[in-house]
This record gives C-alpha cells, sequence and structure tokens, in this order.
C-alpha cells in the first residue's frame, strides 16, 4: 500500500464516529450458524473492529489485521465497550507473516483494495491461514457496484465476480457463490443499494 492510501484511509478513521458503523457486516451475522462453537478467528482488512468484535462476541479468540493505527484503536475501544478481547495487529496484508494453517475461520469482507496481482496473492494466503475444514467467509462488490456509486472502489479490476472466486476456491467443500443486490446500510462508507457477491466455503483436506 502506497503511503498516500495509508494516510488517506488512517485519516478517514481519525474520526470520532465509526466510518463502517459498530454492527457486523450484514453478511457475516447472516452466517452465524455456520460458525463453529469455538475456535481461532481471523478478521482481515478489519478496520474499526466492527467484524472481529462480532466474531469475539461468537467465543473466537480473535486476531483483526488492519495497516491503520486509528482503527485498531477505535477496534480495541470497541472491543471493550462490548465486553471482549481481540488481538490486534498492525500490517499491511501483503507484507504480514502470515499464519498457516492456524485458522477456524477468516472473514475477508470488503478488503478491495489491492491490485488484481496482489489479491491473487492474498487469497493464497488465506487459503494457507485456514486449517483443513477451515470456514471462509468473503464479502465484496461485483463490477456493477461501480454505477451505484453507494460505496467501494471506482475502477472495475478491483471488484469480484463468480469466475474470479471460483478460479481462487473453487475446489472447497460446502462451496456457495451467491450474487445479490441488498441496501446496505453499514455506516456513511456502505449506503444504499449495493452489488454483492458473497462466497463460503470450507478449505479442502
Amino acid at each position: 500500500m502506497s503511503s498516500a492510501d495509508f494516510e488517506r484511509w488512517n485519516t478517514r478513521f481519525s474520526t470520532e464516529a465509526y466510518v463502517f458503523g459498530t454492527a457486523p457486516n450484514a453478511f457475516l451475522s447472516s452466517c452465524r450458524d455456520l460458525l463453529p462453537k469455538a475456535g481461532r478467528a481471523l478478521a482481515i482488512a478489519d478496520g474499526e473492529g466492527r467484524n472481529g468484535v462480532f466474531l469475539a462476541e461468537c467465543g473466537f479468540d480473535v486476531v483483526s489485521v488492519d495497516f491503520s493505527p486509528a482503527a485498531q484503536a477505535k477496534a480495541q475501544a470497541l472491543a471493550a465497550a462490548r465486553g471482549v478481547a481481540i488481538e490486534t495487529v498492525t500490517a499491511d496484508l501483503l507484507a504480514w507473516d502470515w499464519p498457516e494453517a492456524a485458522f477456524d475461520v477468516v472473514a475477508a469482507i470488503f478488503f478491495q483494495f489491492l491490485e488484481p496481482d496482489e489479491r491473487s496473492e492474498v487469497f493464497a494466503r488465506i487459503r494457507r491461514a485456514l486449517k483443513p475444514g477451515g470456514l471462509l467467509l468473503l464479502e465484496g462488490y461485483r463490477p456493477e457496484q461501480i454505477a451505484n456509486g453507494t460505496g467501494g472502489p471506482k475502477s472495475p479490476e478491483f471488484m469480484y465476480t463468480r469466475d474470479l472466486l471460483e478460479s481462487a476456491f473453487g475446489d472447497f467443500a460446502d462451496l456457495s457463490i451467491v450474487a445479490h443486490d441488498p441496501i446496505l446500510d453499514e455506516g456513511v462508507g456502505h449506503s444504499g443499494p449495493s452489488a454483492v457477491i458473497d462466497l463460503v466455503g470450507r478449505r479442502p483436506g
């Protein structure tokens, strides 16, 4: 990530208000019944912590990774307010030393700031970070989102398609990939009609 991008996001998170709200992502919350009863969970690009805190509330030992110290300070404050604990790791996803076969759940929600080759590398690291049988919950915008203008990147190369996700995770067990068009209400960052795609699957082996 460039220094300009870092400054832009860190400044954006350096407000009292939570940019994406304090409630968990709606898709992640809807998958609660799929979660194991306990274990370790990784929330990548977790920003202000809404998804990591939710997973901690579900009983997981949570590692919440984000590059923004301002966001992570808010994540820790949110965890304290909700009466749970999370481990925050300040790191760029490309530079972080990802643990291997370490997590029962990985939540990968709207981390669409990577160039295509970088995204492929992070997808590969997500696979390796999951334990065999570990659960991946991923949501992102589809190219149609650009016309909506209600959140997310402005360029189609950052968006997700079914073909892209099947190429990366097509061998996962219990795989479900669903495109839909909800009305999101996740703070000022994601608000209004949205074109998203959700993936649920388990690492093979």
